[in-house]
């Protein structure tokens, strides 16, 4: 897909993008006013639009084609005054241990809920309980993430359903409410919040969840093998609202000769209420709208349209994805290639691709042009949450890709507390930023055919 001068040209340009990137740190900059100045972006919060009026203001200042908001309807769910649990082993007897609120989650009882409590390791355990041992119960699911898994979003995924429909599945068998191990390999005192679901399920019959920190949830498996009839207390006081307008932020560089041939890249601009969400996912924004920023620092024009999309309610609904793709189908847009980064601001080691196996090999072709960036990772896979609506919603053609940072410390921060500005690298941060801007410049230059 390119050789001889094409190849010269294309290592000077990519050299660039990575010099500008490294030297001027916007996206970093960026980043520390949404995390330092705005926070937590829950969506439906004033956070998140505070977050929307900021990054247009700043797609609007880099001079860029075309910007504007894209109305979509968010749900809003408040975690309300700070969550509460101790478990009791003999009367009088407590240990404190820290929990947070399920995004989604009912509330407890206004006095809080107290129940004898049983462990299971997964959903799958709990037919072989059964109700008799179950109902009345608070079900504390113990699932860890295995830690001999080098991908750790592969670990994630073989154990987060506990969190997601561990609640629903309980309640069939009479369970009261559930706890479940944080989603986190590393043995701290974060409980880690996330989105979880009912189903269909009445109101009247759903019960509050709650995560517990790895620290938490060793202790307390611990102290139920000692004393199997301890007495778990826990206190939440969420709710659910009705849903608000919110908006997805756009911008766009138009192309030069195929303004038709349409490119994005983006990220999730809500996050997780207990942090700033600067992993997840302030670093994929930033990133994204750094890609329009290199484009015009270093002088190159796109023959394609680049469109910088930060996607609202990624997080609990997916209301931004879903809107924008509907929206692109409705529009008869035609989209040839969609990137998104959501795996956090650490050293990018390259990308996983939806593709069809000629197109991966097509991309391929280009590594010799990323080797000097120690970029090496090029496999079929998952392109990411935001933009998989594409594929379905507008039925063309559309590659998919997702870039693909170091994920051994993601999971110590991912939906917790401590998700934070001061956990991000500038320069790893900045090393995405240019990765990602390198492989739109040649899915640009040279399409995918």
């Amino acid at each position: 897909m390119f050789m001889g001068h094409a190849q010269k040209n294309d290592e000077e340009q990519i050299k660039a993008f990575y010099d500008s990137a490294l030297t001027n740190a916007t996206g970093y900059h960026w980043l520390n006013y949404l995390s330092n100045q705005i926070g937590g972006r829950l969506s439906g919060s004033v956070q998140a639009q505070q977050a929307v009026d900021y990054t247009k203001l700043q797609l609007d200042s880099l001079g860029v084609d075309k910007v504007w908001l894209q109305p979509v309807m968010v749900p809003k769910w408040v975690r309300g005054t700070p969550e509460f649990a101790y478990y009791e082993t003999t009367p009088g007897m407590t240990t404190n241990v820290a929990i947070c609120a399920l995004g989604g989650s009912v509330a407890t009882p206004p006095k809080g809920l107290k129940a004898k409590i049983v462990e299971v390791e997964g959903i799958e355990a709990l037919e072989q309980l059964g109700e008799k041992e179950i109902a009345g119960k608070i079900v504390f699911f113990n699932k860890p993430m295995d830690p001999t898994s080098i991908n750790t979003f592969e670990a994630y995924s073989n154990c987060v359903d506990q969190r997601y429909a561990g609640a629903m599945e309980a309640s069939k068998y009479g369970a009261v409410g559930v706890i479940v191990r944080s989603m986190n390999l590393r043995l701290d005192d974060y409980p880690h919040t996330g989105s979880m679901g009912y189903g269909d399920q009445p109101v009247s019959e759903r019960i509050p969840a709650a995560a517990i920190s790895t620290n938490g949830a060793e202790l307390l498996s611990t102290s139920l093998k000692l004393n199997p009839d301890i007495n778990f207390y826990f206190k939440q006081n969420c709710k659910q609202f009705q849903d608000v307008e919110s908006y997805n932020v756009i911008g766009e560089i138009t192309g030069s000769t195929l303004p038709n041939e349409i490119i994005v890249v983006g990220g999730h601009l809500d996050s997780w209420d207990l942090g700033d969400g600067s992993h997840d996912d302030g670093a994929g924004c930033v990133q994204s709208m750094e890609v329009l920023n290199l484009f015009k620092t270093t002088g190159y024009r796109p023959k394609r349209t680049i469109r910088v999309v930060l996607f609202m309610n990624e997080e609990n609904g997916l209301r931004g994805g879903n809107a924008y793709a509907d929206w692109a189908s409705k529009g008869k847009e035609h989209h040839i290639f969609a990137l998104e980064s959501d795996s956090g601001g650490f050293t990018p080691r390259g990308f996983t691709l939806d593709a069809t196996d000629k197109e991966i090999e097509n991309i391929e072709a280009w590594k010799p042009l990323f080797k000097p960036y120690l970029i090496h990772f090029f496999e079929k896979g998952f392109g990411g949450a935001d933009i998989g609506p594409l594929k379905k919603s507008t039925n063309q053609n559309i590659v998919l890709a997702g870039l693909r940072p170091d994920s051994q410390r993601y999971f110590d921060y991912h939906h917790a507390e401590n998700d934070t500005f001061e956990q991000v690298n500038q320069r790893e941060l900045q090393l995405g930023a240019a990765t990602m801007t390198s492989l739109i410049y040649l899915v640009d230059k040279y399409g995918l055919d």
